[in-house]
């Protein structure tokens, strides 16, 4: 099964996926597809209010907060990890549970990049939105860096997300029945 998506002046098929035995989402991925991702970033940048500085959560949406960069001058963006890296000088952590990955998850930014944040007008980056909570987990690490987020987005708003009004994205995604039907 899946679902055909117009987004950015392209089209894809999305495969259904089963997250629950009544709930499927259709697979976004932006990974090895450089056309579409260009294309995403640079209509996000048509969207997106002043900032000083992209975040996002590793690893989905690295893709676009690295092209939104390169496309904006080359800025230097920002991706909350994993896991800490030896290369970091320390790190903020905080606590995430996707609807896409089993089991909750943990977030880090390094006190470095938390440095070059304070003060500054942040902007959250992401690929799909459903639940919000990976963006939420993102705004924690960004307040608790002194960073100010000034917004937002993703290039699809999955379900009830597309409801929200703190939310900036290009389409709306629904979520699916295990017929493929949409909920």
């Amino acid at each position: 099964m899946f679902y055909t998506l117009n987004v950015a002046g392209l089209q894809r098929k999305l495969p259904l996926c089963r997250v629950t035995d009544e709930l499927y989402i259709g697979a976004f991925i932006v990974f090895g597809d450089p056309e579409l991702t260009t294309a995403c970033a640079e209509h996000m940048l048509k969207k997106a209010p002043e900032y000083d500085y992209v975040i996002t959560a590793e690893a989905k949406g690295i893709p676009l907060a690295h092209e939104m960069a390169r496309l904006d001058g080359n800025r230097k963006y920002f991706v909350a990890r994993k896991k800490p890296k030896l290369y970091m000088t320390g790190v903020f952590e905080t606590t995430v549970k996707s609807i896409t990955t089993e089991g909750e998850q943990k977030l880090y930014l390094d006190v470095a990049d938390a440095e070059l944040m304070r003060g500054k007008k942040i902007l959250i980056v992401d690929d799909v939105v459903t639940t919000g909570e990976s963006i939420a987990a993102v705004e924690k690490l960004v307040n608790e860096a002194g960073g100010i987020v000034c917004g937002r987005m993703c290039v699809l708003a999955e379900g009830g997300a597309a409801d929200r009004d703190d939310l900036i994205f290009l389409e709306k995604l629904p979520v699916f029945n295990p017929d493929g039907t949409i909920k």
